[in-house]
């Protein structure tokens, strides 16, 4: 089986203007560029113009890079930066990665150019017309997630093994409400967990001056690369529902409760209802977080048998080759 391998294909991260992931794709050592875009669906009118023109100026960088680049395939993930460049390949091959199991407006009309559609779970079928085009790859993982055991998790924090640890996960930016709701109950955490709490950036300050008294049970980063230790190394995760859910947990078996980003919410929603209806997850709504977090972690916590049945059914959803079935689906459509 042959992959994408930087060393051996020449490949091109195209993102948005003023982006975050340019820092973590320059420092996987892949080349990073940027075109403008914008989102329209929904936009005040005050708004509208500006966000057409960016879109226009868009399309015409996309078209300027592949002249430039040529590539043999186009590889699309979502988002608004990915229109104006699908707008201006529409006659190149390329394949699209719909990583919730509902699809967004972006993405659903990115479907409609794609030459192939791959998908993390089969649920996501119901949701498109071009079924011919769809392939069930999975959720991709990134290698540097799977070199963790357990006893090596546990050594890189300097955890104790005999104290169950819960893994609070907020994404990049961070969620607000889980922050705030951790703040509230980590003393109580404390005092029988280990607790690894990923913050985000927005909230990092607050939340790193009201828990710096708290010891080393209780361990709190803005961002963490090796979130693979994390992973590895916690009984229970509570975080929201976005798409990483669909194939981090499943690999590592990690039992969950999930919190959709209410802003957000049909599209969580969906993956969590997924994850909750095979039984290896509990939904909680955002704004039952104050009352309902505590009795909820500490319920499941203190029934060992109910944890390790959820963590059989997430272990059971697993697709560790899902990278390896969307590279060989790019090399198919590269021609190579």
């Amino acid at each position: 089986m042959e992959t994408l391998r930087n060393d051996a294909h020449e490949l091109l991260w195209v993102g948005s203007d003023g982006g975050m992931e340019k820092a973590l794709v320059e420092r996987a050592g892949l080349p990073f560029t940027a075109v403008p875009a914008a989102g329209v669906h929904g936009v005040s009118l005050k708004k509208l113009p500006g966000n057409l023109v960016r879109l226009w100026k868009g399309y015409r960088k996309s078209r300027q890079l592949l002249r430039q680049f040529n590539p043999d395939v186009l590889f699309f993930t979502g988002g608004y930066v990915a229109i104006p460049m699908a707008v201006a390949g529409l006659r190149r091959r390329s394949v699209l990665f719909v990583p919730d199991i509902e699809p967004g407006l972006a993405l659903k009309v990115l479907a409609r150019f794609a030459s192939r559609i791959a998908v993390s779970v089969e649920e996501s079928r119901r949701f498109f017309k071009q079924q011919e085009k769809i392939t069930v790859t999975g959720y991709p993982l990134r290698e540097d997630l799977k070199k963790w055991s357990k006893d090596e998790a546990r050594a890189y924090f300097g955890f104790d093994p005999k104290v169950k640890t819960i893994l609070f996960l907020g994404g990049s930016s961070g969620a607000r409400s889980i922050n705030q709701a951790v703040m509230e109950i980590a003393e109580k955490l404390i005092a029988d967990y280990q607790v690894i709490h990923l913050t985000g950036h927005l909230d990092w300050d607050v939340v790193q001056n009201q828990t710096k008294q708290l010891g080393p049970r209780y361990q709190a980063f803005p961002y963490l690369h090796e979130v693979g230790a994390a992973l590895a190394c916690a009984d229970l995760v509570v975080s929201r529902a976005g798409a990483s859910t669909l194939g981090e947990y499943p690999f590592f078996g990690l039992p969950a409760v999930l919190v959709p980003y209410p802003y957000a919410w049909k599209y969580q929603k969906v993956n969590a209802d997924y994850l909750v209806d095979r039984g290896a997850a509990i939904l909680l709504e955002d704004q039952s977080l104050k009352t309902r977090l505590l009795p909820t972690i500490t319920a499941l916590m203190e029934d060992p048998r109910r944890l390790a049945a959820m963590s059989a059914a997430m272990s059971a959803l697993a697709n560790p080759d899902a990278a390896l079935a969307i590279s060989e689906l790019l090399l198919e459509m590269a021609g190579t």
